[in-house]
């Protein structure tokens, strides 16, 4: 379904972000993100001179090495077109993620290594897709060689990743009940479940739910 039409207007900036996911002969993933600006009209930069139109402001990119753990075995990134002459400077920084498993805390570990001064702005802001990404790109092909359908965590060792991450995968939503039934909660003892939680952890709201 498109959107709606827009107003008249014109087109000034475009962002494009890639991400691809790859096997290697090693039994390792290669996760990889490319990051293009480009504006429709010329423009002065103090370093570069001229950018014309859709030549390239920022030229980012990241390859993220992991294992079928999701624990990072290596990572590069490099900078390619950019408004300031340092800013290739900061790249080799990112190696501090390896070791780092993309899983709870993830973008945590990323704000603490790499965030503000520490890093690249825009290279950052390509790790936190990142495990989504990597998700993508080993379970399905897991379940694809086990012949189960791509979102079947039947089969799965553990509390699958994507539980209570989106409104489909809510423990009490029908996709959970399907897909991980070990996991599913009915929806009124979710809701209890919950309440319960917050009760523990507030006194304020304790009170206000007896």
């Amino acid at each position: 379904m498109p959107l709606t039409q827009a107003v008249r207007r014109e087109h000034i900036h475009t962002r494009q972000i890639n991400f691809t996911g790859f096997e290697r002969e090693d039994g390792w993933f290669d996760i990889e993100a490319h990051l293009i600006d480009t504006k429709t009209y010329a423009f002065s930069n103090n370093w570069r001179g001229s950018i014309q139109p859709g030549e390239a402001l920022h030229e980012m990119l990241l390859r993220v090495t992991i294992n079928d753990k999701f624990q990072i075995q290596d990572i590069e990134a490099a900078t390619d077109n950019s408004p300031f002459s340092i800013c290739p400077d900061i790249t080799p920084v990112y190696k501090a993620l390896i070791g780092v498993t993309m899983g709870p805390g993830w973008r945590k570990v990323i704000r603490e290594r790499v965030g503000g001064m520490q890093g690249c702005t825009h290279l950052t802001e390509l790790l936190y897709p990142m495990a989504t990404v990597a998700i993508q790109t080993i379970k399905p092909l897991q379940n694809h060689r086990r012949k189960l359908a791509d979102s079947d965590s039947k089969s799965h060792v553990g509390r699958p990743f994507v539980l209570n991450t989106c409104h489909a995968w809510a423990e009490s939503s029908p996709v959970v009940k399907e897909n991980a039934p070990d996991y599913y909660v009915p929806p009124g003892e979710s809701e209890r479940i919950k309440l319960k939680a917050l009760s523990d952890a507030d006194p304020v709201a304790k009170e206000s739910t007896e």
